[in-house]
């Protein structure tokens, strides 16, 4: 079997709708599963439906008809009947959506926010789905949330592998192409979880590995992984083939292209994954795989924007030491603030994080009663591998440097 993942950008609209069935005729669709994101930019409308909620705000169901408005143009532009049953499915579960908004009494913001924004991937796969078999392309509709299982730790939830294995293993193979959603799962009383921003990769990974998959193709608006994102720097190369080794290493320090968790599983069983552009899906594009760390040997560059510098020093001019830095990152995992950069001194302690969730200032305020605490917000952390001076100058060229750290095979630069 192969796991084909289609992101948001592909099913925009009607026509990215329709070259998604343009590329499966293309490339093959005999024992398939496709694995689709939420339609263009409706997390990001879901988002602010979730805002809206909260601040019980007038707008509310506005937002929410906004969004059922730009999915139903979709269905009118795929299908002339609009008595087919695609829009009745559609609209039931906008119905759910407003039902959960009408009747929720908890006040937990993760759970809610997972509540909600999972109907983007629902809507989006019944619509393909049934668009497919529509153009004679018999599939499943595979609820995720019946496969992948998780605990409630929502907005960033951590796979059941074990129970996950078990319900995805009875999968009736002998349907030839399934089509699901990213990003979901749910937990053991079957609310709907999440598995963090960009996690439909990584439910791709999941399904390749409980499935011995041969491969996953993540199929994109670019012709595969570049050494760098072409918005910020200019002559970004194509990378004909990574290492597992090495993709892991750039998805850790933020290269979007793949998710962090998704290379894990698929390395335990080296099962290769494809990054391919579904505009031109006959290209050979990236592989991630066994073999050599780079192809062509060049510098990777990241980039990682809107993050914050915070530098803590003694009070009393006394060392930072191991039991001090060991509280500060126990205060990071609690309020789930990602660290990017570590830096340190014997009276001073310098981080640059990612502030996912919003908790810096209910951070900062405990910091500061044993720290003295400085920072600079909005600060971008740049990335390098495999660097050499100019790459370095690219970087460091007409920017303030607040922090930069060397190591063998990587350099990274913190800039206002």
């Amino acid at each position: 079997m192969e796991i084909f993942k289609f992101g948001g950008a592909s099913v925009k609209d009607a026509a990215g709708v329709k070259n998604v069935l343009e590329v499966l005729k293309t490339v093959g669709h005999e024992n398939v599963l496709l694995v689709i994101s939420a339609m263009g930019k409706t997390t990001n409308a879901l988002e602010i439906v979730i805002k809206n909620y909260f601040d019980k705000s007038n707008e509310l169901y506005a937002s929410l008809q906004d969004i059922r408005k730009y999915h139903n143009q979709i269905l009118l532009d795929l299908f002339d009947d609009e008595e087919h049953e695609v829009f009745f499915d559609v609209n039931a579960h906008f119905d759910d959506l407003e039902y959960f908004v009408r009747s929720n009494k908890s006040p937990n913001y993760p759970f809610v926010y997972d509540q909600i924004i999972s109907i983007g991937e629902l809507v989006s796969t019944t619509i393909v789905s049934h668009y497919l078999n529509f153009a004679g392309i018999s599939n499943q509709w595979l609820d995720v949330r019946q496969y992948i299982k998780t605990d409630n730790n929502y907005r960033d939830a951590n796979v059941d592998w074990e129970h996950t294995q078990k319900l995805i293993s009875k999968i009736n193979r002998k349907k030839s192409l399934f089509v699901t959603q990213g990003f979901i799962g749910a937990d053991e009383n079957n609310f709907t979880t999440t598995l963090g921003r960009e996690g439909s990769d990584y439910t791709a990974a999941i399904f390749a590995y409980c499935l011995g998959a041969e491969s996953v193709t993540i199929w994109k608006d670019v012709p595969g992984v570049l050494n760098a994102d072409p918005r910020y720097f200019e002559n970004a190369v194509l990378l004909n083939q990574i290492s597992y080794r090495e993709a892991i290493e750039l998805a850790f320090y933020g290269a979007s292209v793949i998710h962090p968790k998704t290379l894990q599983p698929l390395q335990k069983k080296e099962i290769p994954l494809y990054v391919k552009s579904f505009i031109n899906p006959t290209l050979p594009g990236t592989k991630v795989s066994k073999g050599v760390d780079l192809e062509p040997k060049t510098s990777c560059f990241i980039v990682k924007k809107n993050q914050v510098l915070i530098s803590l020093s003694s009070i009393d001019f006394s060392f930072i030491m191991e039991e001090n830095i060991s509280e500060i990152f126990g205060l990071f995992h609690k309020y789930k603030i990602k660290v990017s950069l570590i830096q340190n001194s014997a009276i001073s302690f310098s981080v640059c994080v990612e502030d996912k969730f919003d908790k810096f200032k209910e951070l900062k305020t405990i910091l500061s009663k044993k720290f003295k605490v400085s920072y600079n917000e909005n600060v971008s952390l740049y990335t390098i591998r495999h660097f050499n001076a100019i790459s370095a100058e690219v970087v460091e060229k007409d920017k303030e440097v607040l922090v930069k750290q060397i190591s063998r095979e990587t350099l990274q630069i913190v800039t206002q």
